[in-house]
């Protein structure tokens, strides 16, 4: 009995919860609806811009505002970091709208998106190393940029993707040293070894790079192969701190 009116209370705080967000949003005509919305990204207030935005998108599907509307959801969910949501509406858009004059700006509305799935406000707080972590939304956020420059180069979000793209390759660099060291430390000297040359072709130019080479000397030297501990010296030596 308990159980049953334990539920019936939990099912009438939904139903009155979707009601009062129903109720948050006025059933006024869709340019006030988008005034609305508009006025509340201006102010930042973005949990409000949505309600309005995902109205009107209900309401009005085929509407006057349907693009901009998908574009303003866009941004606000990613300012509001509904991830999920924004990389859905992105892929929605995209498949609606593949000439659109704003693809470039979508394709790196995409890739911010993929770069904050990496980013854990618990970790940047406390200042926790991440290089460990799971690069996948990396790698995507690569893509994304790297197919912005290759489709647009010409874009005003160009030169910020080649910036961005910079960081992201030292952070796919980082999990492949702290793969390295993971291999070293568990002794597992050639694993170690091929990481190492894997993140040297790879990323060149990384500091990772330069690191990787400190964990491939010592796993040399373990395995007894002098000749390939004096080359990677060399190496060392060519590519000081």
């Amino acid at each position: 009995m308990k159980l049953l009116k334990l539920t019936s209370l939990l099912s009438l705080a939904l139903l009155f919860g979707c009601a009062d967000k129903e109720v948050a949003v006025p059933d006024v005509p869709p340019s006030q609806l988008y005034a609305d919305a508009q006025q509340a990204l201006q102010g930042g207030s973005w949990s409000t811009a949505i309600e309005r935005l995902e109205a009107l998108d209900s309401r009005y599907p085929f509407g006057a505002y349907t693009e901009q509307v998908q574009l303003d959801l866009i941004y606000a969910y990613y300012k509001n970091d509904d991830l999920a949501l924004g990389l859905a509406t992105i892929e929605r858009f995209s498949r609606l709208n593949p000439t659109h004059p704003r693809s470039d700006w979508v394709l790196y509305m995409r890739g911010l998106t993929h770069m904050a799935q990496d980013r854990n406000f618990l970790h940047d707080v406390l200042n926790v190393n991440r290089d460990d972590r799971d690069p996948e939304p990396v790698r995507a956020a690569f893509s994304d940029f790297d197919r912005l420059l290759e489709r647009y180069p010409n874009s005003a979000y160009a030169k910020d993707a080649q910036f961005r793209m910079v960081a992201l390759k030292n952070r796919l660099a980082n999990y492949d040293l702290a793969t390295a060291d993971f291999y070293l430390r568990r002794e597992a000297w050639v694993a170690a070894i091929n990481r190492s040359q894997e993140l040297q072709k790879t990323y060149p130019n990384t500091e990772a790079a330069r690191k990787s080479l400190e964990i491939q000397k010592e796993a040399y030297q373990q395995l007894g192969m002098d000749e390939q501990v004096k080359r990677t010296e060399e190496l060392m030596a060519l590519n000081p701190q």
